[in-house]
């Protein structure tokens, strides 16, 4: 038997995850918790093969709680759960040491065919989550190359309007005077033929840069 563990803040998800999981006849789900505290808690207590893990929840949010699991002894193969973004919360539950990712929406004879696959521990995608991977790597790769030919001081400020600081911010930060900033924010929309501010913040996060 493979046994499962449920995680996620909605009791409903999990009882819907319960149903389809049981149905199986090789896999038991053996507890359910309701925040990442309560899942490093669980994992411990009922000692699962498998460990569904929602990544956004309050307090102990997934990725957290994630890196806690899989840095006990032994530890489950975690499977992180989302409604659908592929972003940067995501991917940094896979460096936590997730095994990969499914939607809550992936149909049940795929979910418990990739609790299968998690179990023995293999790299997990639901064919939805594995295609929106692939568009989201696209549109990473194609943000950095808009900002490859850019200054290193003008990807300073850029980075500083991905992480959403004013000009006045950005000026205190990089130690420019804010006209200064508001001169290079403004090339920077020309250059990278955004609209906005918020555009062009949204690109710095694409190409990963981090103010």
């Amino acid at each position: 038997m493979i046994r499962v563990l449920l995680v996620d803040d909605e009791r409903l998800v999990c009882a819907h995850l319960r149903t389809l999981l049981s149905a199986a006849d090789d896999l038991e789900v053996v507890g359910e918790a309701y925040d990442g505290a309560e899942a490093i808690e669980a994992v411990v207590r009922f000692r699962p093969d498998v460990v569904l893990m929602d990544l956004r929840m309050p307090d102990v949010d997934g990725i957290t709680a994630t890196a806690r699991v899989t840095a006990l002894p032994s530890p489950p193969k975690v499977v992180a759960l989302t409604t659908f973004d592929v972003d940067d919360y995501v991917l940094r539950a896979l460096q936590a040491g997730a095994v990969g990712f499914l939607l809550k929406s992936t149909a049940p004879e795929d979910l418990v065919a990739l609790v299968r696959v998690a179990a023995r521990g293999a790299t997990v995608l639901s064919p939805e989550a594995r295609r929106h991977l692939i568009e989201a790597g696209a549109d990473r790769e194609r943000a950095r190359q808009r900002v490859a030919a850019l200054t290193a001081r003008e990807r300073e400020v850029l980075a500083g309007l991905g992480a959403g600081l004013s000009n006045q911010q950005i000026a205190r930060r990089l130690h420019l005077s804010e006209a200064t900033v508001k001169g290079y924010v403004s090339r920077l929309l020309l250059e990278l033929g955004c609209d906005n501010r918020t555009q062009a913040g949204l690109l710095a996060r694409e190409a990963g840069l981090r103010g």
